[in-house]
C-alpha cells in the first residue's frame, strides 16, 4: 500500500498528500502509456476538483453534492482504489478500465458521457492526456514531488538575448540567485524534440553556444520543433505552456513581449499576451520591453483578463527604465501579497496567468535616458530595413547594446537577477500557502 488509508476527510487529506509523492512511480513500474495518461489526468484533477482535501476536515463544496456519486465516501473510496490499483492489475486492461472509472468519478463524467455539467470538473476536462513526455531534471522532479518551490526560467534569453559567453554565465548566475532565495530553478528548453524541464550545465552550454541557430519556440512553433525532433529555445509563451503542464506556478524572465509600435495597423502582437490570458502561470519580469507600445500592451492584457501588478511602485516599468508613464493597475509590496493573489487566482479557477512587474533597481536605471535615445534610433533603422515580426527584438537588442557601449546589456543582466530574487521569494511564499 502506498499510503495508509483512514476514513473521513482527515484521512483523505493524509492519503492524498502521500499520493502526491508517487506521481512518477507508474512509469518506473512499466505501466502502459495509456494507463499512465489516466494516472496523470487523475493526479492533475485532484488539486482542481478536490481542493477541500488541502484543508482537513473542511466540508465538501456544493458542486460535489450534485449527485450521490460525488459523495465524500465515494471520493475516499476512489483514492483508496487508486492506491490499491498500483499493486493490483496495473498492466492489464482491467486495471486500465478501473482507473478510467476512477478518473471519470473524480472528473464528474458519468460512464458513457463525454461532458460534465460540473463547473469545477470542466476545468480539468480542458487538458487531454499527452503522449509527449517532458524530461525532468532530478532536482526539479524531486522538488515538484515534495511540494518545494520551483521557478521556471526561459531559454530564449540564453540563445537570443545576449552573446556567448555572457549568456551562459548569466544563465548560471540567475539559477544561483534562485537557489540562494530558497527555490529550485527550472530552465526550460526543447532539445532534440523533447521538452526539458530543468536543464543541466551541459544542456545550457549547448544552447548558449548555438545561440540564434536554435529556433525560438512559442506555442505556435511547438508542433514543428517537437514533431521534427529539433532544438528549441522557449519564449515567454512557450515557457509558460510547458511550465504549466509541469505544475510550475511561477516563472521569472527579463521582460515580456507586447503590442509593437504601430501594432494597431500591423496587428503585430506578441503571443506572450495571449498566453498570459490562457495559461495559469505567474510571470515575474521587468515589465514590457521598452521598444514596445506599452499603453496598448496594458490595454490588451486587460482585454485578456490578466491581473497585472507592479512590485513596490505605482507606475508600470519599461524594462530598462522604472518609468513608462502608465499607472500600475494594482500594486503589491511584499512576496506574501503576491503569493496570496496567485493562490486566489487558482482557487477561483480563473485559468489565466498573472503579471508581476518589478522595476529595474535605481542604480542600474541611471543610463535610462541614453538607452531610450538608442531605442528610438534603432527603431528607425529597423523600419528602414523592413525588419519586423520575430526578428525585430533580437535586432533591436543588439543595436541598442552596440549604441550604448554595452550599458544596456549590463542593465539587462542586473534586472534579470533582481527579478529572479523577487520571483523566488514569491514562489517560496506560494509553496507555503498551498
Amino acid at each position: 500500500m502506498l499510503g495508509e488509508h483512514r476514513q473521513g476527510p482527515m484521512g483523505a487529506s493524509a492519503h492524498y498528500s502521500k499520493l502526491q509523492k508517487f506521481n512518477c512511480i507508474p512509469a518506473q513500474l512499466g505501466v502502459p502509456a495509456q494507463t499512465r495518461c489516466w494516472l496523470s489526468k487523475f493526479y492533475r484533477a485532484l488539486p482542481a476538483c478536490c481542493s477541500f482535501w488541502r484543508l482537513p476536515g473542511q466540508r465538501l463544496p456544493g458542486s460535489f453534492q450534485h449527485t450521490a456519486s460525488h459523495s465524500a465516501s465515494g471520493l475516499i473510496k476512489a483514492s483508496s482504489g487508486y492506491s490499491s490499483l498500483l499493486h493490483a492489475r496495473m498492466a492489464d486492461s482491467r486495471g486500465h478500465n478501473r482507473l478510467a472509472t476512477i478518473a471519470r468519478h473524480i472528473l464528474g463524467v458519468p460512464s458513457g458521457q463525454t461532458e460534465t455539467t460540473c463547473p469545477h470538473c470542466k476545468i480539468c476536462q480542458k487538458e487531454s492526456p499527452s503522449k509527449i513526455e517532458s524530461k525532468f531534471s532530478p532536482e526539479v522532479r524531486d522538488a515538484l514531488q515534495q511540494g518545494k518551490p520551483v521557478v521556471a526560467l526561459e531559454s530564449t534569453i540564453i540563445s537570443h538575448g545576449m552573446p556567448y559567453p555572457q549568456n551562459l554565465q548569466t544563465a548560471l548566475e540567475v539559477e544561483a540567485v534562485v537557489r540562494q532565495h530558497g527555490a529550485v530553478p527550472a530552465t526550460i528548453a526543447i532539445i532534440g524534440g523533447q521538452p526539458c524541464i530543468g536543464c543541466d550545465k551541459e544542456q545550457l552550454e549547448y544552447i548558449a553556444q548555438r545561440g540564434t541557430a536554435v529556433r525560438k519556440v512559442s506555442r505556435r512553433d511547438m508542433p514543428l520543433v517537437v514533431g521534427n525532433s529539433l532544438d528549441g529555445a522557449t519564449t515567454v509563451s512557450g515557457t509558460m505552456l510547458l511550465a504549466a503542464r509541469a505544475g510550475i506556478k511561477v516563472f521569472v524572465t527579463g521582460g515580456i513581449g507586447g503590442v509593437h509600435r504601430g501594432g494597431h495597423v500591423s496587428m503585430d502582437v506578441s503571443a506572450d499576451l495571449t498566453e498570459l490570458g490562457r495559461t495559469p502561470v505567474a510571470v515575474v519580469c521587468a515589465g514590457a520591453k521598452s521598444v514596445l507600445d506599452i499603453p496598448r500592451t496594458l490595454e490588451y492584457l486587460e482585454t485578456q483578463g490578466v491581473c497585472v501588478a507592479v512590485y513596490g511602485a505605482d507606475e508600470f516599468p519599461a524594462f530598462f527604465s522604472q518609468h513608462s508613464g502608465c499607472k500600475a493597475p494594482c500594486r503589491v509590496d511584499t512576496p506574501q501579497q503576491a503569493a496570496r493573489m496567485i493562490c486566489a487566482s487558482y482557487d477561483l479557477h480563473l485559468d489565466t496567468g498573472m503579471l508581476i512587474a518589478v522595476p529595474i533597481p535605481a542604480e542600474y536605471a541611471a543610463e535610462g535616458a541614453v538607452i531610450q535615445r538608442a531605442i528610438e534610433e534603432s527603431l528607425a533603422e529597423a523600419d528602414q530595413q523592413g525588419i519586423a515580426g520575430a526578428e525585430i527584438t533580437p535586432f533591436l537588442l543588439e543595436s541598442i547594446r552596440s549604441k550604448t557601449g554595452g550599458a544596456s546589456l549590463a542593465a539587462n543582466i542586473q534586472l534579470i537577477k533582481n527579478n529572479a530574487a523577487i520571483g523566488s521569494q514569491v514562489a517560496v511564499e506560494l509553496a507555503a500557502l498551498r
